[in-house]
């Protein structure tokens, strides 16, 4: 199994407003992928992290899980656009993926 971490940095005094958004996303364009199943949670820099820092976790069971969902994203028109919404209050730059192998 596999966690799927996306981070972006907020630019200063846009947090909440890019929260919104992420959540927004989750609602209009994660529910067309079964982000559900994914154990999908957002989580926000708060002690020994930049507090500007968004993170969101998707587990996945194998990397073709991840990779099929990328593809579907893909597709969606919407997603598209919901990024050129998201920019104006994000760090260019910071956007960064990374995958973790869960042990357990």
């Amino acid at each position: 199994m596999f966690s799927a971490r996306w981070q972006i940095d907020a630019k200063f005094g846009h947090k909440q407003t890019a929260l919104e958004l992420m959540r927004k996303w989750e609602r209009e364009i994660g529910s067309q992928v079964g982000l559900a199943d994914l154990n999908f949670r957002l989580m926000t820099g708060s002690i020994g992290a930049r507090e500007a820092t968004i993170e969101s976790h998707h587990e996945v069971e194998s990397l073709a899980q991840l990779e099929a969902f990328f593809a579907k994203i893909a597709k969606i028109d919407a997603h598209a656009k919901w990024g050129k919404e998201l920019e104006p209050y994000v760090v260019s730059g910071t956007s960064l993926w990374q995958i973790f192998r869960i042990v357990e």
